[in-house]
């Protein structure tokens, strides 16, 4: 984001916003402004310098101000949360649908030059994702069929993004993000995604101990590193790509496999129970292509992102038990 000085990071208070946040300020960008609903104190991250606010972006005013004076907008915000979380909170996902219209509404109205939406892995068919297809490219979200709830919140979205750019001349950026995962995320309480979980049941058992998985642990995914998913995320902000990318890393494991390098991260022996529970589709294949034209690699492989990951996990185990 060469030559940028102004920016508007909703919602900044989180994990990839807090990742994000940290990279601009790295670079040199000056006048942040970082919006999120929680209160500053409960904020994952908080940079001292940037204009941190406290607002509800469901709000057409609270949007407003948040994208007034702005140059680039990174639009991060929405209500979400691991697979437990969006399969039973399809409802409260799809409300996501108030912050993606007014902060598009606001930014064409501030004149903001470049924005950025976040979008997922979900909108894609599940029946397109058995583990038997070739790897998923952007086009293969149409005929639409995304996850319901989230899936289709991202998807309305994103066609959203792309009618501003083409009735209003709003330059729109979208990226589809697959499972995302590092230090500094949510890793307990229902909205941490499976390494974050894996990371502190591993870290809460003792050496041979067990631990709990949905499903028979066979489902298939890949593990974005944070760091990863931010060069991405400014490489297709700042590139001349109008449809979504898929930024992830092309390695595959099962939940299994999951446990499994968590555990040897950790030095420890575990032993798995698998009970019912919300798994999602059987396989995530997707193709990186588009991204890597603009220069993209995954750095991170999952060993090299749970060695920085686990450690922080566990020592917040360790403080969540020494409180209480």
């Amino acid at each position: 984001m060469t030559g940028v000085q102004t920016c508007a990071l909703p919602i900044s208070g989180g994990f990839i916003g807090g990742a994000l946040v940290a990279r601009l300020l790295a670079q040199g960008v000056r006048d942040v402004r970082c919006v999120d609903i929680k209160p500053l104190a409960e904020w994952q991250r908080r940079f001292e310098g940037c204009d941190n606010r406290v607002a509800d972006l469901r709000s057409a005013a609270a949007c407003e101000a948040a994208c007034a004076g702005r140059e680039v907008v990174f639009n991060l915000a929405c209500d979400m949360g691991g697979i437990g979380f969006i399969e039973t909170r399809k409802a409260d996902c799809m409300i996501s649908v108030l912050i993606n219209t007014n902060m598009l509404v606001a930014a064409r109205a501030a004149g903001v030059r470049r924005f950025f939406y976040s979008s997922s892995a979900c909108v894609y068919a599940a029946d397109k994702q058995t583990g038997t297809q070739v790897s998923l490219k952007e086009p293969d979200a149409y005929p639409a069929m995304p996850e319901d709830g989230y899936g289709w919140e991202k998807l309305f979205s994103e066609r959203m993004a792309r009618h501003f750019r083409e009735d209003f001349g709003l330059t729109t950026r979208m990226a589809r993000y697959h499972n995302v995962y590092g230090p500094e995320g949510t890793w307990t309480g229902g909205r941490e995604k499976a390494p974050a979980a894996i990371c502190r049941k591993v870290a809460e058992v003792p050496d041979g101990g067990e631990i709990e998985v949905w499903g028979d642990g066979t489902a298939v995914r890949s593990y974005t590193y944070v760091d990863d998913l931010v060069d991405g995320i400014l490489l297709l902000t700042a590139s001349d790509r109008d449809e979504p990318a898929n930024i992830g890393n092309p390695e595959y494991v099962s939940v299994n496999e999951l446990v499994a390098t968590v555990a040897a991260v950790a030095g420890k022996t575990v032993t798995i129970r698998h009970i019912d529970g919300p798994v999602g589709v059987q396989s995530r294949n997707f193709a990186n292509n588009a991204i890597e034209k603009l220069g993209f690699r995954a750095n991170f492989p999952l060993r090299a992102g749970i060695e920085r990951t686990y450690p922080w996990v566990a020592a917040q185990v360790e403080a969540a038990r020494a409180a209480g």
